[in-house]
């Protein structure tokens, strides 16, 4: 049996996010009630990583707090000084690692673990010195283009700030995932500069330095595009949301759950439901609720930590806080249940 070569994740999330036009730091951002980074390291996990590594820079204090239930280092980045600079900055922890790296963006919460094995698969088998994660875009703005030769082997990735109006053109890009030897990209790093539009160290300029050297840069191209872009935007979180809560939905109703307008409804990934659920238009079913078997929920309902029994019926437009509902109730429509003053004064008591 080959031996399994070491592999350390490195996770980008020291960035600002100026276009979330937001304070706070961009990875701290929910999409679908979750911190977009929970849903980055989620991905990776089932990888097995045997270090996951997680750049921290802006509103670092916040952004460790939220990764107590992960197996990670966290890194501090001091400066902002650009990509290849973040994950120059984990060179000290990694003095003694051989093996291979994987950088990821710690913005992409649509990424699925069975295309980060794939990727992984076909860089072992290429025999590359480096491998990018490419996908094709009908409008590529404000995202690297990869510049291939007439062969389609990668020569270089160019940022578009620094690009001309022929590379501009080009529709395939960098979705910002790159897998290499660990002495490979942190030696391609030390000689990335400055010299560009932007002033800072490009993590994307390791493939032109590669290719220079005559290493054999290899490209995996994924085939759903929306999966890879990161959320740099309010807009881009929503379809974000939309696209999470549709793969939630369509998971439980392979698991035979009743949906009466998927697109209206949202449950929450910690929510437990029984078999043979009915949900109708507008449910949302968040927190750690607990819905028990062959209930019916009507439209507009909105159930927060509750905890229902088997056959309870709850009327339209209700809401259920921190509540628990014995088996077989029926609410009427606009019924209020909200036990969540009852737990503060208990805690207080």
């Amino acid at each position: 049996m080959k031996k399994r070569t070491p592999l350390c994740v490195i996770v980008l999330a020291a960035g600002k996010g100026t276009r979330m036009k937001s304070s706070r730091a961009k990875v701290l951002h929910e999409v679908f009630y979750r911190p977009m980074l929970h849903h980055v390291l989620d991905s990776v996990a089932p990888l097995n990583p045997d270090t996951t590594i997680v750049i921290v820079g802006h509103q670092k204090e916040a952004v460790t707090a939220i990764l107590d239930d992960y197996k990670v280092t966290c890194c501090e980045q001091r400066e902002q000084n650009g990509t290849g600079h973040a994950v120059l900055s984990a060179r000290s922890l990694l003095a003694d690692f051989q093996g291979t790296l994987m950088i990821i963006n710690g913005d992409a919460p649509l990424l699925l673990t069975e295309h980060l094995e794939q990727m992984i698969e076909a860089h072992s088998s290429s025999g590359a010195a480096l491998t990018i994660m490419t996908t094709a875009l009908n409008d590529p703005t404000n995202y690297g283009r990869v510049i291939s030769d007439s062969f389609g082997a990668v020569r270089a990735v160019v940022e578009e700030k620094d690009a001309d109006d022929r590379q501009r053109a080009v529709k395939e890009i960098n979705a910002g995932i790159y897998i290499g030897d660990a002495e490979i990209i942190f030696g391609a790093l030390d000689r990335v500069t400055t010299d560009n539009a932007q002033g800072e160290m490009y993590l994307t300029d390791i493939v032109s330095i590669g290719v220079g050297d005559g290493q054999m840069v290899n490209k995996f191209e994924h085939p759903y595009p929306n999966h890879v872009l990161g959320v740099n935007s309010k807009v881009e979180m929503a379809r974000a949301q939309r696209e999470l809560s549709a793969r939630r939905n369509r998971e439980l109703m392979a698991m035979g759950v009743t949906m009466y307008d998927p697109p209206t409804i949202s449950v929450g990934a910690d929510v437990t439901l029984g078999a043979g659920c009915r949900l109708g238009a507008a449910v949302t079913i968040v927190g750690r609720s607990r819905i028990g078997d062959n209930c019916t929920i009507e439209p507009g309902v909105y159930l927060d930590d509750a905890e229902i029994g088997d056959e309870v019926k709850i009327g339209a437009n209700s809401v259920v806080i921190n509540y628990r509902v014995e088996m077989a109730t029926r609410l009427a429509p606009l019924t209020l249940l909200d036990g969540s003053a009852d737990k503060k004064n208990h805690s207080q008591e």
